[in-house]
């Protein structure tokens, strides 16, 4: 009998440090979401942006715009897009509901809107070939 109640005291203890009841999100993940903008300058070789400060779990939707000048622009970002979980990414308002991606490719101005949400910590960068030492080169830093 006193088996039983040293495990019940053992619960309880648990239940205690563990908040007592189990946590359930309240809303929905993917509404809304924090704005992010990369513009990418291919006249003077410069992102907009070369950090980006991030949070794991927070929701995220990044307009990335090349202007007139890119012409089989790529943007490389693979680290970054095996760590997080990608929503979806529109192009002329159509959609596209990829696993996972490894590079965004331009050839001609336009605007790609990925909707994302980190998953894992760490400092990733994005750059595009060829260009990363001209200023094309950043990094995205999730906490």
């Amino acid at each position: 009998m006193g088996g039983v109640t040293h495990s019940f005291a053992a619960l309880s203890v648990v239940a205690i440090l563990l908040g007592g009841a189990p946590a359930f999100a309240a809303g929905n993940l993917a509404a809304n979401g924090e704005k992010l903008e990369l513009k990418i300058d291919t006249t003077n070789l410069k992102f907009s942006q070369n950090e980006f400060d991030l949070e794991t779990g927070k929701y995220y939707r990044m307009d990335i715009t090349a202007d007139d000048g890119a012409d089989n622009l790529v943007l490389m970002m693979p680290e970054f897009w095996r760590n997080v979980w990608v929503n979806q990414i529109v192009v002329n308002d159509l959609e596209v509901k990829a696993q996972e991606l490894y590079s965004l490719e331009f050839d001609a101005a336009g605007t790609f809107n990925v909707s994302f949400v980190p998953i894992r910590p760490g400092e990733y960068e994005f750059y595009s070939p060829g260009y990363e030492n001209k200023g094309l080169k950043g990094k995205f830093v999730v906490k």
